[in-house]
């Protein structure tokens, strides 16, 4: 009878592997959107001030380059969970909150 030939791997070549790292987005786009938001709240700083569908067009979209339009939502979503916004039952209208009226 043969011996078995049963091929074992020492410790040392079975690696663990690392999970995969996430992709992190470059913050600074969303960042410098979210500063373009504040900006503007900056200069009529009051709670309950309404920025419009076209007041996001004329001081938002239209200043914005690729990145930062990717990272447009991802803004939006932070002032909003951040409470400094509310953004209207339309999704045009949005809203400094008292909240957001101490941060900008």
């Amino acid at each position: 009878m043969k011996p078995s030939t049963k091929h074992t791997s020492s410790p040392h070549t079975n690696k663990r592997k690392s999970p995969p790292k996430k992709n992190n987005m470059d913050t600074a786009p969303k960042n410098e959107v979210k500063e373009m938001f504040m900006a503007w709240f900056k200069k009529r700083n009051h709670a309950g001030q309404v920025m419009t569908k076209q007041d996001v067009v004329q001081n938002i979209l239209t200043k914005l380059n690729p990145k930062q339009n990717d990272a447009l939502e991802e803004a939006m979503n932070e002032l909003k969970s951040d409470k400094l916004i509310e953004v209207k039952e339309d999704g045009l209208t949005i809203v400094l909150t008292q909240k957001g009226t101490l941060c900008v």
